[in-house]
């Protein structure tokens, strides 16, 4: 790849995909409209991968406060295996870390709460998959800044 690239932020659910992008810089997470969990939900990533520049993805990974895994884990990493040989076998090969997701939902939901946005968009789960795939991507970019 070349130019600048950026990392792409997913909250993976079985229903839906909530999508952020971060900035050139990899300093800023920006979200993007969640993608629905088909057929064409690969397909779909790859173009955001080719699109984007997308060189790392940063994938929630759902755990209890115990950091036991929840029901939905095990669909997690079986996702992000086969998103990493699909980008793969279509020459987009990209590193991808999955990074805690604690909490994310209930702060996206906050975030909507006291956004000024009307009640019926603060109730798509669209919105919080969305904003929920903007605070891992954005954590996961200050925990690595603060890292240095």
């Amino acid at each position: 790849m070349s130019g600048e690239t950026k990392y792409l932020g997913i909250d993976y659910g079985l229903k839906r995909v909530g999508i952020s992008v971060s900035d050139g810089t990899k300093s800023y997470a920006f979200q993007r409209d969640y993608l629905v969990n088909n057929a064409s939900l690969m397909e779909s990533l790859a173009g955001i991968v080719k699109s984007e520049n997308i060189s790392k993805i940063i994938i929630g990974y759902p755990t209890k406060f115990n950091s036991e895994k929840t029901h939905i884990t095990d669909d997690v990493e079986k996702f992000a295996s086969d998103l990493k040989k699909y980008l793969s076998g279509r020459s987009l090969p990209c590193e991808t870390e999955f990074f805690d997701e604690r909490l994310t939902s209930s702060l996206a939901q906050y975030n909507l709460a006291s956004s000024g946005l009307s009640k019926k968009k603060r109730k798509d789960k669209g919105n919080i998959d969305s904003i929920s795939a903007q605070i891992i991507l954005q954590d996961y970019l200050d925990y690595i800044r603060n890292k240095k």
